[in-house]
């Protein structure tokens, strides 16, 4: 690993649903031993106010976040890559591990389609931790 964290960066195509949740959890769970980014191949304008309102349930508010344009500085620095949907957009570069979650788009979604997305992200951040010889911590 290139620091003494290691980082990972969530993408999908808006960050504005699943990269914003992901990232939240993995700050939350990490208790900061992880470096965190997310960002998107066209990021939207806001982030999705029911993927607000799902990460409000489990205590995690990611109200003030924004949509951030993703880069390849940002991918290069990173140790880890998660995409979500974007596609061949994302830049590469050897000696960055990559890891592609197929999860339903929460975009234009009410509450009850949206918990079991981000309880699967939460799962899926766990088991990343484990990977990463990070013990989670606020489980």
């Amino acid at each position: 690993m290139s620091t003494d964290r290691p980082s990972v960066l969530f993408v999908c195509v808006h960050n504005a649903g699943r990269s914003q949740m992901a990232a939240a959890y993995l700050g939350h769970l990490s208790g900061g031993a992880v470096e965190v980014r997310s960002a998107g191949s066209a990021p939207g304008d806001a982030v999705n106010p029911v993927a607000v309102a799902a990460m409000a349930e489990e205590g995690i508010d990611i109200s003030a976040e924004q949509p951030k344009v993703l880069t390849p500085d940002a991918v290069e620095a990173s140790d880890v890559v998660v995409t979500m949907g974007c596609g061949d957009t994302c830049p590469y570069f050897p000696g960055v591990r990559y890891e592609d979650w197929v999860l339903d788009d929460p975009a234009g979604q009410g509450i009850e389609v949206v918990r079991p997305i981000r309880d699967e992200i939460r799962g899926r951040v766990l088991t990343l931790l484990g990977e990463l010889g990070v013990e989670p911590t606020g489980a």
